[in-house]
């Protein structure tokens, strides 16, 4: 404990000193604003990563700062904390909640458990797969806290403590992994991909919107790959062998029969949830390369206003209107709101605060600037280092954090080398998911640590080539799979990123 105290107190102190002498370096004579959003930017990376303050608060301070310093109106800034990706989270985290309040996303699992059978890859995948499934729509915290009971009674159902120990570490890896590659698929599975969204949009006003399918697209088939690697590479490393006797999937059965028949609550949380993805994946339409689909949102006079925000607080606002018919007024009640993750909400804001900081001031430019030299270097190399750097800083620090602090600075470097600057934020932007080393780099991992049957040495010993692989994968991807994802050319330096 002392350890984590004394990391605050040396960094409540060492923000603002750094901060301060950060205004001696003139970055710009002619404009010092340049100078001094760095040092707010300093202030709050020292802060976001030790905790000396918690990391909500420290997200508020460009509201506080850059209206002194004269970076940005105080009227501006504030606006930046609420937009529609905001919402897009909030409505998401909504219908989680509903989820996680009358156990359909318990139901779901079991249901999944239960059909795939009692050999040790058949046990593995479906926990992978579930947990996959549902990190993709909610929390990846929501979704480990809600399979490690699951998982727990598997294990001592199966007697894994005691014989075929090293299969349960395939398990509760299993459950950690399947959490963090879920959310890289979808824009709210993790909270990363939602502030790369709005970012990219705050300082490219003119590129095309990255909304829910276009990430869909780009993304779903790349968790589909680093699931299969990983689910042969737990089951290389832990399968139980010869130690496996026949079981059966009573263990699953037990537990879905404590659930009982599926209440009405759930059956309306599911057409919902259904409903919110089918309307998130067809309001746009569908564009790959020569195939074109129209979307529903050109049924209304102005389409351009219908975002994925919208959606899904349309379709979250319907559980607030339902009666239940367990004795609640409705299926979620005003309670619910001091449960969403508001902390995350000012992080988000934060973070898109910071962006537009180092767009107004011009200090994303700068840094593209200094950074220049990298332009000597193949694109696909430079592009492995960042997904790299950023594989390692997420180890230890907040991903989402990290990522808006590094966003605005690559999306500069892309601009001075003239280069897509889709080709080096998609990395960074993906590369936060992939933790796989450490019980500190995500929640997942934490969770799975805590169980205390699960050594670090183990999670380490795993998660190394995991890192090195999904690195290699993510790079080539972007570079490879992107132009055709996005329907844009990723090697030409495009047109939208010319000031509005």
């Amino acid at each position: 404990m002392n350890k984590y105290l004394n990391a605050k107190s040396i960094g409540l102190f060492l923000g603002p000193m750094l901060a301060i002498m950060a205004l001696f370096f003139d970055l710009d004579p002619e404009n010092r604003v340049i100078t001094y959003t760095l040092s707010v930017a300093i202030l709050m990376a020292v802060w976001w990563i030790t905790q000396a303050v918690p990391i909500s608060i420290t997200s508020l301070l460009p509201v506080g700062l850059f209206p002194l310093f004269g970076i940005m109106n105080g009227k501006e800034v504030s606006s930046t904390y609420f937009n529609h990706v905001i919402f897009l989270f909030i409505g998401g985290f909504l219908v989680a909640l509903a989820m996680e309040k009358w156990n359909l996303h318990k139901r779901i699992a079991l249901k999944i458990l239960m059909k795939v059978g009692n050999k040790p890859a058949n046990i593995l995948f479906g926990f992978m797969f579930a947990t996959a499934f549902l990190s993709m729509w909610m929390s990846n915290t929501a979704t480990s806290m809600m399979m490690i009971p699951i998982v727990l009674s598997v294990i001592h159902g199966l007697k894994l403590d005691k014989l075929k120990g090293k299969f349960k570490i395939a398990l509760l890896l299993g459950i950690a992994y399947s959490a963090s590659i879920g959310g890289i698929a979808t824009l709210v599975g993790t909270p990363p991909n939602l502030s790369f969204s709005r970012i990219f949009n705050i300082i490219f006003p003119l590129a095309p919107e990255i909304n829910f399918v276009s990430w869909f697209i780009f993304a779903l088939p790349l968790t589909v790959i680093l699931f299969i690697i990983i689910f042969y590479w737990l089951l290389y490393l832990y399968h139980p062998g010869k130690e496996w006797s026949s079981t059966s999937k009573d263990v699953f059965k037990k537990e879905y029969k404590k659930l009982g028949k599926s209440s009405f609550e759930e059956k309306v949380i599911f057409l919902i949830f259904i409903s919110m993805a089918l309307l998130w994946i067809t309001h746009s339409g569908i564009n790959i390369g020569g195939f074109q689909v129209s979307g529903w949102s050109n049924l209304f006079p102005e389409p351009t206003y219908i975002n994925d925000g919208t959606i899904a607080i349309l379709m979250a606002s319907i559980l607030f209107l339902v009666p239940s018919k367990k004795g609640q007024q409705r299926i979620l009640e005003s309670d619910v709101i001091a449960k969403l993750p508001w902390r995350i909400v000012l992080l988000f804001g934060g973070g898109f605060a910071l962006a537009s900081g180092f767009t107004e001031s011009g200090l994303s430019m700068w840094f593209g600037e200094s950074l220049k030299w990298v332009s000597s270097y193949p694109p696909l190399l430079v592009i492995v280092i960042i997904t790299l750097l950023m594989s390692l800083l997420t180890e230890l620090t907040s991903n989402t954090a990290t990522t808006e602090m590094l966003l605005p600075i690559l999306a500069g470097l892309a601009v001075s080398i003239q280069i897509n600057p889709l080709l080096f934020m998609l990395p960074a932007t993906l590369a936060a998911s992939l933790a796989f080393m450490l019980p500190v780099a995500t929640p997942p991992n934490a969770i799975v640590f805590g169980t205390n049957r699960i050594q670090i040495k183990d999670m380490i010993r795993t998660g190394f080539l995991i890192n090195i692989i999904a690195v290699i994968i993510v790079s080539l991807w972007v570079y490879f799979f992107g132009s055709f994802a996005f329907n844009m050319d990723l090697m030409n330096f495009p047109e939208w990123t010319m000031p509005k």
